[in-house]
């Protein structure tokens, strides 16, 4: 049995630049995230909780998941309000709980969020996996949104670890 997290894809993120491939990542993960139900796994979303006035704020037009995700009544959801969705929040005991055989990660934003998700759902003993084409970004002043796309899966594909961590784009996950 599988879990797939879900990192912080809310209306918020609309906001300043595009978001690279957003519609390709939106389909991707309603895909994944009903595959992960159909074979008897757990979906779980991360939604941040952000300070008053800012766009993420609790409650506010931001802080909603985006209407083109697909959810479900059974499906998990943890709150946080940093980077990475294990300080703070019972995500660690839920996973705990589950005990997937592998963690599916995609998201917002590759190089903050969903970073922050990935090192610490391995440094929690879990096997990895990152939707290689399931993440996404705007454009940063110094890399372009794909640049700073690949260069985390590169490293997520290397990193030292006492669990497995992979990278595998989405047709793959879905083709079993």
């Amino acid at each position: 049995m599988d879990a797939i997290v879900i990192v912080d894809m809310q209306v918020g993120l609309l906001e300043g630049a595009p978001k690279h491939d957003l519609g390709g990542v939106i389909d991707r993960i309603n895909a994944l995230t009903a595959m992960v139900r159909r074979e008897g796994g757990t979906v779980i979303w991360i939604r941040h909780c952000g300070k008053p006035g800012d766009s993420f704020e609790r409650g506010g037009r931001g802080w909603a998941f985006l209407p083109e995700l697909s959810r479900c009544q059974d499906d998990l959801l943890v709150e946080k309000s940093l980077n990475d969705p294990y300080v703070g929040t019972r995500l660690k005991e839920m996973l705990e709980g589950l005990a997937p055989h592998r963690v599916l990660i995609a998201g917002w934003a590759t190089d903050f969020c969903v970073d922050a998700t990935v090192r610490s759902t391995v440094s929690c003993g879990h096997n990895v996996v990152v939707v290689q084409d399931g993440h996404t970004l705007a454009d940063r002043p110094h890399l372009d949104a794909p640049a700073v796309i690949a260069h985390h899966n590169w490293i997520w594909s290397n990193l030292i670890t006492d669990r497995s961590i992979t990278v595998l784009p989405a047709d793959v996950l879905l083709a079993g």
